[in-house]
């Protein structure tokens, strides 16, 4: 019996996929990576009886990245990153082993179906799994078909089936359009983000920004925000005037009027009028209209509208919508939300979606009543040829869903229902007064038929009062007129919703990418999201625009990203040559980063004036093993040490907090030690800032601190205080924190575990000694008498963590709340010592490892 492989682009997708094809007679189990499950089932494939495994990757396989020396800083000159630099697909998470996974499962198998999302980042995807399927995979014979294509737009049985029964391929010219947009971004981002961000960095000490980053889409939605505040601060208010008149109808109801001049801006005039007007007893009616006019309906919905919805009526950022969407998505509950259409097509089955709502209690009436009278067929609006508009696939409920998903998921349908609900129509009335020589109006609506406002009653005409009956000639005894001075208004900054709105006017980025970069420009301290979720410019978003202003302007307008994104389209078109593409957009962008870097004093001189000096920052901590006068502790973003005398900068761990440790020293190189600490519950340890930026020893690499130093004999390094192996990563080692008494903590160096332990203990000393059974160091700890845990009020004991009996009841296993970025893989400490490695005996399996108490960590020794 032949083996079908079918992948999905996340495990939940996969798991209804499989249940949906399998009819629910399906056997599933865990995949080597622990993380993607792979379910079983037995059918009919190209008219044969077949083994069906359905699986899933997590997202991207492979991610670009540039290959050795090209990705340290200090070694390469960005330049070189446009064209001579080397790139490679590398594994986007090393630790799902998701090449090693896919290779396991596709072995022996003949034929591969591909369930990855349907857009161009999910036909990239379909292209990164046959790289790691095809050479597993059984040979085809005599030009037989083995890779099919699925395509799909929700979860449903409908729509799962007729995929199944309608396989294609994949799409060879998407996928390489989102290539070349991975390189280009890639490439680009780099080299100006480390020009830049070396360049001021070195320069400035409070610029509150750990990166300051350049992206050809991230810096254009920055450039949107900056250039709306910048019309705030050159606005000038202007005062003007304009006349409001009061007609009484009746002993109790009064009519306001508007002036048909709006308003003045030269009060002489404005008075004139007003002594034209205000003598007049009568007000003549001049014209009378009532006219039957219709609200029409919304489009269908497509991502970017269901962004600025979700920002500017549900307070949720972009991103965060897009991740709840995706949710909805995978559980079935709507349509695929990334899409640019907002026309359905002809066979779409509108009475079945709508049916799906008929019992659901906040609008059955609605639904039921939309059924028995006929629906109204959909406004046309733009077939983008990817997905159907977002649609609510099933119903659900607040409790079901809860919290921002189901608000969500609220919206979704009710834009749904009323995409097929009629206009709401209703009656307008002007009557137009003669007031002396000057006319005003007012006008009143009134409702003849709520239509789609039914289901979306924050779209409804506003209530107002009705308008008395009248007709050309009649009088109305004026109440009064008078005038108004008032002023003119600065726009208000950008909401979420105004640059979603600019930036998919102006071609940046795609429905998908949107809310990253978005978010991209909150993260990099660039603006903040104020009240009403409103973009404020910080200082370095403005000054960074003006420089790219002032030095080039392109660089910023979104001009030359909207052309590029014109050429990625023709590449997934067919119709332009990827290499043709890449190559040109490189070379521009080449020409202009050289520009860049000569003309860099241009933006400098207005940094000089909004940020300070890095001698002129921060306050004096530790002192310079050089000189020996006192650095100065930035704390601001990336927080460092800056000795003035040597004009030295130091990089520190971050997202913790650094004081001095003890004013003890370096005996390498006489700077004092400082602590970085995550909190009372977190990780600390001692680090010299000199050996942390140039390590000494050759196992050694940048961004390493004491806990991680292979001295042979300093007594904070690794090899006096490492106990042995971290009992969740491999190449981790778990190390004393000396600092932590009374309530000791062992921390791994490379991963977040923590294990508190020896409360209250006076002592925790690591011996030189081993234990016999598993090449841990053991500890000797110290109690006070009148707090001593030991058995038999024993003050002292030696013994290993991990073995000794007494120990296992006193030490509890941590994640800590934060863990430095610095952290990862390739082993820091001296080799074949059970301090720095604590092997377990081969032969020997891997036990379930415990999630809260340490007690049973023996077991990974012995």
């Amino acid at each position: 019996m032949k083996t079908v492989l079918m992948v999905a682009e996340k495990p939940s997708l996969a798991q209804s996929i499989a249940k949906i094809l399998s009819r629910g007679s399906l056997s599933s189990h865990k995949g080597l990576n622990g993380a993607c499950s792979v379910h079983e089932y037995t059918g009919t494939f190209a008219g044969q009886p077949v083994r069906f495994k359905m699986t899933s990757v997590c997202g991207h396989v492979m991610t670009l990245d540039f290959l050795g020396k090209y990705n340290k800083w200090d070694k390469v000159d960005p330049a070189e990153l446009f064209s001579q630099a080397p790139t490679e697909k590398k594994e986007a998470n090393p630790k799902l082993n998701m090449v090693k996974f896919l290779q396991v499962e596709g072995r022996g198998c003949d034929y591969i179906v591909l369930w990855l999302d349907c857009d161009k980042e999910g036909e990239n995807i379909c292209f990164e799994v046959l790289d790691a399927v095809l050479p597993v995979m059984n040979k085809a014979h005599g030009g037989e078909k083995t890779v099919f294509r699925a395509r799909f737009s929700s979860i449903t049985d409908t729509d799962i089936c007729n995929a199944m029964a309608c396989l294609g391929e994949p799409d060879h010219n998407e996928a390489l359009s989102v290539d070349a947009r991975q390189e280009l971004d890639l490439r680009i981002g780099c080299a100006f983000t480390r020009f830049q961000t070396k360049y001021f960095q070195g320069k400035y000490g409070d610029l509150d920004s750990s990166l300051i980053s350049f992206g050809p889409c991230q810096t254009p939605t920055l450039g949107f925000c900056v250039e709306r505040h910048d019309k705030i601060q050159s606005f000038k208010p202007e005062t003007y005037w304009v006349l409001q008149a009061k007609v009484n109808t009746d002993k109790d109801r009064s009519l306001l009027l508007d002036w048909d001049r709006v308003r003045v801006f030269d009060r002489e005039i404005a008075q004139m009028f007003l002594n034209m007007t205000k003598l007049e007893k009568e007000a003549q009616v001049e014209a009378t209209s009532r006219k039957e006019k219709a609200k029409q309906r919304p489009l269908a919905l497509n991502t970017v509208e269901m962004l600025r919805v979700a920002s500017s009526s549900l307070g949720m950022g972009p991103q965060h919508a897009m991740q709840t969407a995706e949710r909805l998505y995978t559980q079935g509950y709507i349509s695929y939300p990334r899409t640019e259409t907002t026309h359905y097509p002809e066979n779409f089955d509108l009475k079945g979606s709508l049916r799906q709502q008929a019992n659901h209690p906040y609008w059955a009436d609605t639904v039921k009543r939309l059924l028995a009278e006929g629906i109204n067929r959909p406004r046309k609006g733009h077939d983008a040829g990817d997905h159907p508009p977002i649609t609510p696939m099933k119903s659900a409920t607040e409790a079901e869903l809860g919290g921002d998903a189901w608000r969500l998921y609220e919206y979704i349908t009710r834009h749904f229902i009323a995409t097929v609900s009629h206009d709401c129509k209703y009656l307008q009335s002007t009557i137009s007064f003669r007031i002396g020589p000057e006319l005003f109006t007012c006008s009143g609506k009134t409702v003849l038929s709520p239509g789609f406002t039914e289901v979306m009653p924050w779209q409804s005409v506003p209530l107002e009062e009705s308008l008395p009956t009248c007709q050309r000639g009649d009088a109305f005894p004026v109440g009064e007129v008078k005038m108004l001075e008032k002023q003119t208004n600065p726009p208000d900054y950008l909401t979420e919703a105004e640059l979603i709105t600019l930036m998919e006017k102006h071609g940046i980025g795609t429905d998908a990418s949107i809310p990253v970069h978005i978010n991209n420009i909150c993260q990099r301290n660039y603006v903040t999201v104020e009240s009403g979720r409103r973009l404020k410019p910080t200082n370095l978003g403005i000054v960074l625009v003006h420089g790219y202003y002032k030095i080039d302007a392109e660089l910023v307008l979104p001009t030359i990203r909207s052309a590029v994104e014109k050429q990625l389209n023709l590449i997934a078109q067919g119709k332009a040559d990827y290499r043709q593409v890449l190559g040109h957009t490189l070379d521009v962008f080449k020409r202009k980063f050289h520009y860049f870097v000569d003309s860099i004093a241009g933006m400098d001189e207005l940094m000089e004036v909004s940020f300070s000096p890095l001698a002129a920052t921060g306050k004096p901590l530790s002192r310079c093993g050089k000189c020996h006068r006192f650095m100065k502790y930035i704390q601001a973003k990336p927080s460092r040490l800056h000795c003035s005398h040597c004009d030295e900068t130091y990089t520190l761990p971050q997202n913790g907090t650094i004081k001095l440790y003890k004013e003890l020293r370096c005996p390498l190189d006489d700077f004092e030690l400082v602590l970085w600490s995550s909190g009372s519950r977190g990780k600390s340890y001692p680090l010299c800032p000199y050996c942390y930026n140039h390590p000494p020893f050759r196992d050694m690499k940048k961004g390493m601190g004491c806990n991680e130093c292979t001295h042979p004999s300093c007594q904070h390094s690794l090899s006096m205080l490492g106990i042995g192996q971290c009992v969740e990563c491999e190449s981790g080692v778990l190390v004393l924190d000396p600092t932590s008494g009374p309530k000791w903590k062992v921390a791994c160096n490379k991963c977040n575990v923590v294990a508190h332990c020896f409360e209250n203990a006076h002592r925790v000393r690591v011996s030189a000694d081993t234990c016999s059974v598993c090449e841990a160091a053991l500890l000797d700890v110290d109690f006070n008498k009148a707090k001593s845990p030991l058995p038999g009020n024993e003050t002292q004991h030696m013994g290993c963590v991990f073995c000794d009996p007494v120990f296992q009841e006193l030490v509890e296993l941590k994640h800590a709340a934060s863990c430095h970025p610095m952290h990862r893989g390739g082993p820091g400490r001296r080799q074949g010592r059970g301090r720095g490695r604590a092997r377990r005996p081969p032969g020997k399996p891997n036990p379930r490892r415990p999630k809260d108490k340490m007690s049973a960590l023996a077991a990974y020794f012995v």
